[in-house]
């Protein structure tokens, strides 16, 4: 889940900031991979900056590991670059829907977003962000059990779905089931360790968890 279409500008805005401040040695997706693992960070983040811009869903996996590196702008640009790999869906049609569901949840009109991310999903049923937008957009509406089913296809597709696992998260905790809240939100930041209100929600409900138990 996570939601925002925010996202997208703020790391294409990143994208523009960083290139000009970066040597531009990253050309090609050969580079890009083997740049990732320079011990200079600012190498590093422009590798992610161009898999970021230029790359399909199958370049996601370098990635994560980026998610915990040491420099908290390569961390910061490699969540992102994911986002935007995940939101690729090879089709440009189903990526002009997918956009349009953003926009019409983003404005309030949930129904409307359930309505076009199920057609997401009904034309391209392995991509997995299409499933993953409508959890988002189940969730906004209050209907989290759905929401839930619908992370579940998300994860079946995309096991290290960390917007997934902690939209699995908000859902248990919607429903109060607070323990299994805490399991999804743990997987989640295994993952990525960055979201720190994840990581904040997790440490307030282990507290609830613990003063219940004495």
């Amino acid at each position: 889940m996570v939601f925002s279409l925010v996202r997208f500008v703020v790391v294409l805005t990143l994208t523009l900031i960083a290139t000009s401040a970066f040597p531009q040695a990253v050309n090609s997706r050969e580079r890009a991979r083997s740049a990732l693992a320079s011990p200079d960070a600012a190498i590093r983040a422009e590798a992610v900056i161009w898999i970021a811009r230029n790359g399909a869903p199958a370049d996601a996996a370098p990635l994560y590991d980026r998610l915990h590196d040491e420099s908290p702008v390569v961390r910061s640009y490699a969540e992102e670059a994911l986002w935007l790999l995940w939101g690729r869906s090879g089709d440009a049609a189903v990526d002009e829907l997918l956009e349009r569901g953003v926009q019409q949840m983003q404005s309030g009109r949930h129904r409307d977003a359930i309505a076009t991310f199920s057609e997401v999903i009904r034309r391209k049923p392995a991509f997995a962000e299409g499933w993953n937008k409508r959890a988002t957009a189940f969730y906004l509406a209050g209907e989290f059990h759905r929401s839930l089913a619908d992370c579940d296809q998300v994860l079946k597709r995309n096991a290290r779905h960390f917007g997934a696992l902690s939209g699995a998260g908000l859902n248990h905790l919607k429903l109060e089931q607070y323990g299994q809240a805490v399991e999804w939100f743990r997987r989640a930041l295994q993952i990525n360790p960055n979201m720190t209100g994840i990581e904040a929600e997790m440490r307030e409900l282990e507290k609830l968890l613990r003063e219940r138990s004495t």
